[in-house]
C-alpha cells in the first residue's frame, strides 16, 4: 500500500529529494517487509512515529504487568491460597503473603518488576517457584526498562533534528567567478554550536541513454563543490556560499540558460558532519529543480562587522536574496569556444614586407580561414547579453 501524495495534482514536481531534506523514495512490494522490520525491532521503533513508539512503550510495561501477574495467580491458586478455609488457619503458608485475587496478583507483579516493595505483600520459603518467578521477573523488568528507555534516548538524541537548523538557500544561481561560469548555493547554521568537519557533496540526477541502448532514469553524476570550488571541507562558522566550477568535466559543461529550461534534471546537495555538542554525525540534505536555478544572480553579502561590539553580524534576512550580474547566457563550453576565437583573432595576420612577389601575396588560405572565424566570431556576439534580455530562469528575489 502507497501512501498517499504529499502535494496537490498541480504542485507536484518530479523530484527523488524535497527542499526541506526527505527523499521522495517509496519501498514497495517487499517480500517478507514484516518479517524483516520486525527483525530489526529497535531500528523500526526509533525511525515509527511518537505515538507508535509511545504505544509500544505503554504494551510493554502492560503486558508484562498483566503476563507475570498471571503467572502468579497460577503459583498462589495451585498452593491453594485462594481458598477461603485457609485464612483461618494460622499455621497456613502461602507461597505469597496478602495476596488473595488476580488484583492482588497485579499489584505484587507491579511492586516485584519495578522494586517498589510497599512491604504488605512478599514471596516466602514456602514455594520454590515462586523465588524462581520473582528473580525472573526482575530481570525481565530491567531488560524491558532499559531497552524502551534506550528507544526513547535515542529517539529524542537522533542528529535529524539537528538538520532543522541547518539551511540552504532557497534558489541556486549561475554567475562569472574570476572568468569562470559557476553553479553556486548558500549553506547556513543558525545555532552558536558549530557543524565541525563539515563537507559539501553535490550529485545532478537525470536520465541517460548509453550506447548500448541502456535507459539509465536516475542516472547520478557527482559535482565537484566546495567554498573554493576544490575542497569539499569548509570552515562553516558562518553561512557560506559553495561553488561548483563550470569546467569541461562537469555535466553542465554544456548548459546554458536556455537548455536548464528544457532539460530534466536535479541537482541534490548534502551537508554532513559532526555535531559539536553530542559528536554525532548529521546529514542535512537539500535538491534544486532547472526552475531553481537563477542565471545571471549572485548572492548578496550578510556577514558585516559591528565596530561597537567589535563582532561579525550575520544578517539572515538577506540569505536568500540574490541581485542580477550581467553573465554570459551561452554555455561554458561555448563561452570557452569565444574566448579561445578571440585570442586567436587578436593576433591577426601578419604579411611579410619585402621578399619576392609570391611573398608579398597574402596565403588565400590564411584569409579564408581567417574570415570564417571572424563570421563565427559575429554570430555569437549576441551570445553575451544582459540575463533579463531573453526569458529563461533568471528572475528577481
Amino acid at each position: 500500500r502507497y501512501r498517499r501524495a504529499r502535494f496537490s495534482s498541480r504542485r507536484v514536481r518530479r523530484r527523488v529529494v524535497f527542499k526541506q531534506g526527505d527523499c521522495n523514495v517509496v519501498q514497495g512490494r517487499v517480500a517478507k517487509r514484516r518479517r524483516k522490520y520486525l527483525q530489526d525491532i529497535f531500528t523500526t521503533l526509533v525511525d515509527a512515529q511518537w505515538r507508535w513508539t509511545l504505544l509500544v512503550f505503554a504494551l510493554n510495561f502492560l503486558l508484562s504487568w498483566l503476563g507475570f501477574a498471571a503467572i502468579w495467580w497460577l503459583i498462589v491458586y495451585t498452593h491453594g491460597d485462594l481458598d477461603p478455609t485457609v485464612a483461618d488457619n494460622s499455621t497456613w503458608v502461602p507461597c505469597v503473603r496478602d495476596v488473595k485475587s488476580f488484583t492482588s496478583c497485579f499489584l505484587f507483579s507491579v511492586e516485584t518488576q519495578h522494586t517498589i516493595g510497599y512491604g504488605a505483600k512478599h514471596t516466602t520459603e514456602e514455594c520454590p517457584e515462586a523465588i524462581f518467578v520473582m528473580c525472573l521477573q526482575s530481570i525481565a523488568g530491567v531488560m524491558i526498562q532499559a531497552f524502551m528507555v534506550g528507544i526513547v534516548f535515542a529517539k529524542l538524541s537522533r542528529p535529524k533534528k539537528r538538520t532543522q537548523t541547518l539551511l540552504f538557500s532557497r534558489n541556486a544561481v549561475i554567475c562569472q567567478r574570476d572568468g569562470q561560469l559557476c553553479l553556486m548555493f548558500r549553506v547556513g547554521d543558525m545555532r552558536k554550536s558549530h557543524i565541525i568537519e563539515a563537507h559539501v557533496r553535490a550529485q545532478l540526477i537525470s536520465k541517460k541513454v548509453t550506447r548500448e541502448g541502456e535507459v539509465l532514469p536516475f542516472y547520478q553524476q557527482e559535482l565537484r563543490v566546495g567554498g573554493d570550488g576544490e575542497e569539499d571541507r569548509i570552515f562553516f562558522i558562518w553561512p557560506t556560499t559553495i561553488v561548483h566550477k563550470i569546467t569541461p568535466e562537469s555535466p553542465l559543461y554544456t548548459f546554458s540558460a536556455a537548455d536548464m529550461l528544457r532539460h530534466r534534471f536535479e541537482i541534490v546537495v548534502i551537508l554532513e558532519g559532526v555535531i559539536e555538542s553530542t559528536g554525532m554525525t548529521t546529514q542535512a540534505r537539500s535538491s534544486y529543480l532547472p526552475s531553481e536555478i537563477l542565471w545571471g544572480h549572485r548572492f548578496e553579502p550578510l556577514v558585516s562587522f559591528k565596530k561597537e561590539t567589535g563582532e561579525h553580524e550575520v544578517d539572515y534576512s538577506l540569505f536568500n536574496n540574490t541581485y542580477e550580474v550581467d553573465t554570459p547566457l551561452c554555455s561554458a563550453q561555448s563561452l570557452d569556444q569565444l574566448i579561445g576565437l578571440n585570442s586567436s583573432n587578436s593576433n591577426g595576420l601578419k604579411y611579410p614586407v619585402g621578399g619576392s612577389s609570391t611573398s608579398a601575396t597574402p596565403d588565400l588560405t590564411s584569409m579564408e580561414s581567417n574570415s570564417m572565424l571572424c563570421d563565427k566570431e559575429n554570430s555569437m556576439q549576441h551570445i553575451i547579453l544582459h540575463p533579463t534580455d531573453i526569458p529563461g530562469p533568471e528572475s528577481r528575489i
